[in-house]
C-alpha cells in the first residue's frame, strides 16, 4: 500500500524551508502522496530518509523513452486517470507498421511516406513518432535488411516487431546505440529476450494472455536487470484491450501496484482504416502510451493524430496564439479588419477560411485568455473596452488601414453598438460561424 502524508512526512526534515517551492514539509509530503512532487525537490532529506521514501516518491507508472536525440519519444509518466483531475503529459506515440515482405523499392516508398505523415493543426505540428517493423518473412537476415533501409528512409525510433530471440538480434545490431522498443516477450522467450535488451541498451515489451500472467513477468524481468519495461497488448478485441489498459491504469494508480506500473503498448492493426482508426482512437484516449497502425493514409493518420492533439491539451491551459494584429495574404490600408479570440482553435478556423476567401485580410486577435468567441464574450473576456483598446493602441491596427471600419462575429453581434460608440470605428456584422467568412469578405464592398 502507498505511504499517506503522514507517513512520508516523518521522514522529511521538518524545516520548513521552502527549497521544495512548498510552503511547509506537511504540504511537500502530501504532495508526494499525490505523485504530484518528486522527492528529488527536497535537497534536504537523509539518504535513510531518501531509501525509506524511494517508493513512495517513483511515480506510479514508469516513465520510458524510445530513441534518441531529437527525435526521442517519452511515454508514460502519469499520475492521474482523467484528465480534468490535472493533465496528461505524455502523448501517445503513433507507430506505422511496415513489414519485412515488402521489397527494396516498397520499403524506400513505405518509410517516405511515414516521413511525410506530418501535419500542421492550429499552430502545431503532429505527426508519426516511430516505425514498427514486422519481422513476418521469418528471416532475420531479411528483417536485419529492412530495419537498415527503413532506418534510412524514414528516420524516426523503431519498434521491432519479433517474438523470437533470433529474429530481432540482427535488428538490433542494426540500431546499435539507437535505444529501440523490443515487440515482445513472453513466458517462453523473456529470459532471451531480456538478456538481448540489456545487451542492446533497448526497451522490451512485454505481453501474455492474461494480466495475472503480465503481473507475474514484469519482476522476473526487474530481477534479470531490465527495468525500461513496456507492457504489451496485441490480437485482442477491442473491447478487451479497453479492459485490460483501463485496469492496468487503475492498479498502478489507485492501488500502486508496481507490476502493472508501465506504459502501455497496443497494436491497432486492422485491414478496415475506418476501424483501425476507430480502435487507435479509443486506445489513445484511454491510455496507451504507444498505437500501432498499417493504414499509412494521411485522412487515417490525421483523425487519430488530431483526436490525440485534442486529448493531451492540458484542459487548464487552453492553446493560445499571441494576442495582435495578423496579416492574411497581401493585406494593405483598404483591406478588412476582422476580430476575434486568441483561442487558438477560433483562431486558425478563422485565419483559414480568410485565406479560402482570397481576401487579403487583417485578424485583430484580442486577449480572452485562449477562449473562445461565444465563451470569452459571456464572462466578459470579450468586450468592446478591451477590442476599442487594440483599435487605439498607435502601434496596432489603426496605423496600418486608412479605413476605420471593423468586423466582429455575428455571435457577439450586441456588443456592436457599445463599440461603435467607444471606438468611433464603424463596426459591421460577421456571420456567426467562420465558414461564412468567404462568402461575407467576397460581398463586403472594397475599402
Amino acid at each position: 500500500m502507498p505511504l499517506t502524508a503522514l507517513e512520508i512526512y516523518k521522514y522529511l526534515p521538518k524545516t520548513n524551508c521552502k527549497d521544495c517551492k512548498f510552503p511547509t514539509c506537511l504540504a511537500f509530503s502530501m504532495a508526494l502522496a499525490q505523485k504530484k512532487a518528486s522527492l528529488s525537490d527536497c535537497p534536504h532529506v537523509s539518504e535513510d530518509g531518501k531509501a525509506a521514501l524511494e517508493g513512495a516518491s517513483a511515480p506510479p507508472i514508469r516513465l520510458e523513452s524510445i530513441g534518441t536525440g531529437e527525435r526521442r519519444v517519452e511515454i508514460g509518466g502519469e499520475t492521474v486517470l482523467f484528465r480534468h483531475e490535472l493533465t496528461f503529459f505524455h502523448p501517445t506515440a503513433l507507430a506505422v507498421e511496415v513489414s519485412d515482405t515488402l521489397d527494396e523499392a516498397a520499403l524506400a516508398r513505405a518509410g517516405e511516406d511515414i516521413r511525410g505523415l506530418s501535419f500542421e493543426r492550429v499552430g502545431m505540428t503532429i505527426g508519426v513518432n516511430l516505425v514498427a517493423v514486422r519481422c513476418q518473412s521469418g528471416d532475420p537476415a531479411r528483417y536485419a535488411s529492412a530495419v537498415a533501409a527503413l532506418r534510412k528512409s524514414a528516420g524516426l525510433p523503431f519498434v521491432l516487431i519479433g517474438r523470437t530471440p533470433a529474429a530481432v538480434e540482427p535488428a538490433l545490431k542494426v540500431l546499435k546505440g539507437e535505444r529501440p522498443l523490443i515487440f515482445a516477450a513472453d513466458r517462453d522467450t523473456l529470459d532471451a529476450m531480456c538478456a538481448l535488451a540489456k545487451a542492446h541498451d533497448a526497451l522490451l515489451a512485454v505481453t501474455a494472455e492474461s494480466l495475472d500472467e503480465l503481473a507475474a513477468l514484469t519482476p522476473r524481468a526487474a530481477a534479470a536487470g531490465v527495468t525500461d519495461l513496456v507492457l504489451g497488448f496485441e490480437g485482442r478485441s477491442l473491447g478487451r484491450t479497453l479492459q485490460d489498459l483501463s485496469i492496468c491504469r487503475r492498479a498502478a494508480l489507485k492501488k500502486a501496484f508496481r507490476p502493472l506500473g508501465y506504459p502501455l503498448a497496443v497494436v491497432a492493426s486492422d485491414a478496415d482504416p475506418f476501424a483501425e482508426a476507430a480502435a487507435a482512437a479509443t486506445c489513445v484516449a484511454k491510455y496507451a502510451g504507444i498505437v500501432v497502425v498499417q493504414g499509412r493514409s494521411p485522412a487515417e493518420i490525421l483523425a487519430i493524430l488530431t483526436a490525440r492533439q485534442n486529448i493531451f491539451t492540458d484542459p487548464q491551459k487552453p492553446i493560445q496564439v499571441k494576442p495582435g494584429v495578423y496579416a492574411i495574404g497581401e493585406a494593405t490600408e483598404k483591406s478588412p479588419v476582422l476580430v476575434t479570440t486568441n483561442f487558438s482553435l477560433t483562431y486558425y478556423n478563422v485565419a483559414g477560411d480568410v485565406e479560402a476567401s482570397r481576401v487579403p485580410s487583417w485578424i485583430l486577435v484580442v486577449d480572452t485568455e485562449g477562449t473562445s468567441v461565444l465563451t470569452a464574450f459571456a464572462s466578459d473576456k470579450l468586450n468592446a473596452d478591451k477590442v476599442t483598446a487594440m483599435l487605439k493602441d498607435g502601434a496596432g491596427i489603426a496605423s496600418k488601414v486608412a479605413h476605420r471600419k471593423i468586423v466582429i462575429p455575428g455571435l457577439v453581434a450586441a456588443m456592436s453598438a457599445k463599440l461603435k460608440d467607444a471606438s468611433g470605428w464603424e463596426v459591421m456584422v460577421g456571420p456567426r460561424e467562420s465558414s461564412g467568412i468567404p462568402k461575407f469578405l467576397k460581398s463586403m464592398p472594397a475599402g
